[in-house]
């Protein structure tokens, strides 16, 4: 009934604490790299990551608009397009301050969504294990009334056979004595006893 524990790697529990910051550290580095390879002060190459950005935006506003919006979706169409807006000017720029500080918004931004959903598998985690130790709980009192029942149910059968056991003796030693007749009790009102064939070997 009870549930294997594991322990999981320190790995495993520090990577999704640092995704946000090494997506968006990732992002730019790549950005950096674009910049050293002819995108700076490079208009065509700005415009190109505007219209990217922008649309994956309006992808994000359309994903999350109405009641079937789709927060994943939406969620995933936003990242892109700060990525993209972060991208295109750490790849424009001429300079570490204005990319340093857009990649300073953008971890932030990413962190504080993050945060949500860690509270909401954190809440469903705490539940889920909540409801599991009620459940092994109930199995064990279940398991325990049926063990008593068991054990009582045994008890009852023990001492129904030693008593059964005490009467057969009885009553072989009763039928033993010498001058008893069955019938004599059974004229007096006494319950009839059963017939006991006695040969000469018992005597």
């Amino acid at each position: 009934m009870n549930e294997p524990i594991v322990a999981r790697h320190w790995l495993a529990l520090a990577a999704p604490k640092a995704a946000p910051a090494v997506a968006t550290s990732t992002v730019l580095i790549l950005g950096r790299i674009w910049n050293a390879n002819g995108a700076e002060h490079s208009v065509g190459n700005a415009a190109l990551m505007v219209v990217l950005a922008a649309g994956a935006a309006t992808a994000g506003a359309f994903a999350s608009a109405g009641r079937a919006g789709d927060p994943v979706i939406a969620g995933a169409a936003f990242a892109a397009s700060g990525g993209l807006a972060l991208a295109g000017v750490a790849g424009y720029a001429d300079g570490l301050p204005l990319p340093l500080l857009l990649w300073a918004l953008a971890t932030a931004v990413a962190y504080g969504l993050a945060a949500r959903y860690w509270r909401t598998d954190h809440r469903d985690h705490l539940a889920h294990h909540r409801h599991s130790v009620e459940r092994r709980e109930e199995h064990a009192h279940v398991e325990r009334v049926e063990a008593l029942r068991a054990g009582a149910q045994i008890e009852v059968a023990r001492e129904g056979a030693q008593y059964a056991q005490a009467l057969a003796q009885a009553l072989t030693a009763r039928a033993a004595l010498p001058g008893f007749d069955p019938a004599q009790l059974t004229r007096a009102g006494l319950p009839e006893l059963p017939a006991v064939n006695t040969t000469k070997e018992d005597w």
